[in-house]
């Protein structure tokens, strides 16, 4: 059973007390095996937007806390982008201290929560396990990530680090994705007076409006957003900066310090023809209709969205997986993936795949969209494709797909999401004079500090790196955060 608020206070059995005491040898620690993650079964989670992978129990969790071998130079460290004492946490909930180890997450990550439900270990922390050079899977960090941090707020026992020192000076972060989240809370352990602000109604970016309910409950970034606050961090909604104001006026209110973390919300289309027909959405609309304004729970909530029966996915990401997955759960019949590469190359986490074809997603691979085909109305009705072979290998590493002459074909659909990427927020760039921007639209920073062209002006995430993965954008927002707090003390040395 997954840990909830009953069970974390309940006896434990005497067979995993005894376990708990015992000492065990490495040998014996490598012989265990690798914990598998409860999730629901397939057929019912596809039909709602509860949450997929249900969460270890506390028994589950310290078995696998038992397979670290707590190394003498931790490799898995270095795969993090933010650095987590990941040896330290695991410890503490093989002792079953969890809220020792959900404070030792916090020492160094603003959003536990959240990075053990989406960020991607296998090819970080996990992918740089020891494990992985004995040949045997690695200790499920994501997986004890999250039970730690879901143990402590079920608990009811979330623990608000002190202030370092209290400052008078402060500081903004535009956007409120993982990016700035990760600075602020930073910059506010630190004493900084922060105030983090928001284009939209709702808070947390991508986390909010990008990732679906059932890989990333909204409840679970309120809870991440409310630790935050209790920090001492400010947000303020609704206000576009770079229109409704600038940051010259925000200097003239006080501000000394700026980061920009604003995202890649341009979503990217394909230039073919019939793209701009009735049932064609990007899929940054598509996702923020469902997730951030509710389409899903229509007439409850008063934002439509076509509830397709045919619906493709162009694509081989997350984002595509989400919306194909979505897709699936708002009716539709047939859910397809097209995508140019074959699956090898897809950059989608492995989990992600997995769980869209238990769910019933069909993946056309080496299949690219040439042509969208509209009835009377306007509205798509099918799709042309081209079957595509794999060339030498591209600047991604990736082989090039090239296209196979006379290997086309009609698809019926009436729904079609584009999921091949965003491009960066032009807004805050073309607001800002003396930015220095690339061919590509981000903001050019010394990748040591983040810090722009313009001196009091830091950036990172998306609008840097254009799209990543959210521990990518938090370990910017963490190093921005150290090379600003250096900045401002240099420049005011007694605030």
């Amino acid at each position: 059973m997954p840990v909830d608020s009953q069970e974390l206070h309940a006896d434990r059995s005497q067979e995993w007390r005894n376990e708990l005491r015992a000492r065990l040898s490495a040998k014996e620690r490598s012989a265990l095996p690798r914990v598998k993650m409860p999730e629901m079964e397939a057929r019912e989670r596809s039909r709602g937007f509860q949450e997929v992978n249900t969460g270890l129990s506390e028994e589950m969790a310290v078995r696998e806390a038992r397979r670290c071998l707590d190394c003498a130079s931790p490799t898995c460290i270095s795969g993090c982008p933010v650095n987590i004492n990941i040896p330290g946490f695991i410890k503490l909930i093989e002792k079953g201290d969890f809220s020792g180890a959900a404070r030792k997450l916090k020492e160094t990550n603003a959003l536990p929560a959240v990075c053990g439900r989406v960020c991607p270990q296998e090819v970080q922390c996990e992918a740089n396990c020891v494990y992985q050079k004995m040949k045997k899977p690695p200790v499920a960090i994501g997986y004890l990530e999250r039970f730690a941090s879901d143990a402590e707020r079920l608990a009811g026992d979330v623990i608000v680090p002190g202030i370092e020192k209290k400052r008078s000076l402060r500081v903004a972060a535009v956007g409120s994705g993982p990016a700035s989240l990760t600075f602020a809370g930073q910059m506010a352990k630190w004493g900084f007076q922060v105030t983090v602000f928001e284009a939209l109604h709702e808070l947390a970016g991508v986390l909010s409006y990008g990732i679906p309910e059932f890989r990333l409950p909204k409840s679970i970034v309120r809870s991440e957003i409310a630790y935050l606050e209790a920090v001492g961090v400010a947000f303020a909604r609704n206000v576009i900066v770079g229109k409704t104001i600038s940051i010259e006026e925000m200097r003239e209110q006080g501000f000394q310090g700026f980061f920009i973390g604003s995202g890649a919300g341009l979503p990217k289309f394909m230039h073919i023809p019939g793209e701009n027909a009735i049932g064609i959405y990007s899929s940054n609309e598509y996702l923020t209709r469902v997730n951030l304004m509710k389409a899903y729970q229509f007439p409850s909530y008063d934002t439509p969205i076509v509830r397709g029966k045919r619906v493709a996915v162009i694509g081989g990401g997350n984002t595509a997986m989400d919306s194909v997955r979505t897709a699936i759960r708002l009716g539709a019949d047939r859910a397809l993936i097209v995508y140019r590469r074959s699956e090898q190359e897809m950059p989608a986490r492995i989990e992600e795949v997995h769980h869209a074809k238990e769910e019933g997603v069909e993946f056309l691979t080496l299949t690219n969209p040439v042509e969208y085909l509209v009835d009377n109305d306007g509205r798509v009705k099918q799709m042309r494709v081209q079957k595509m072979g794999l060339g030498a290998a591209d600047d991604s590493g990736r082989r090039r797909p090239v296209v196979i002459a006379g290997s086309e074909y009609l698809i019926d659909v009436d729904t079609v999401v584009v999921g091949v990427g965003t491009d960066p927020n032009p807004l805050i760039p073309q607001a800002i004079k003396g930015l220095e921007i690339t061919k590509w639209g981000t903001i050019v920073v010394d990748e040591e500090t983040m810090q722009t062209a313009v001196p009091d002006i830091f950036a990172g995430g998306d609008i840097v790196r254009g799209g990543a993965t959210v521990i990518l954008a938090m370990g910017d927002g963490k190093k921005a955060a150290a090379a600003m707090k250096d900045y401002l003390l240099g420049k005011f040395p007694d605030s």
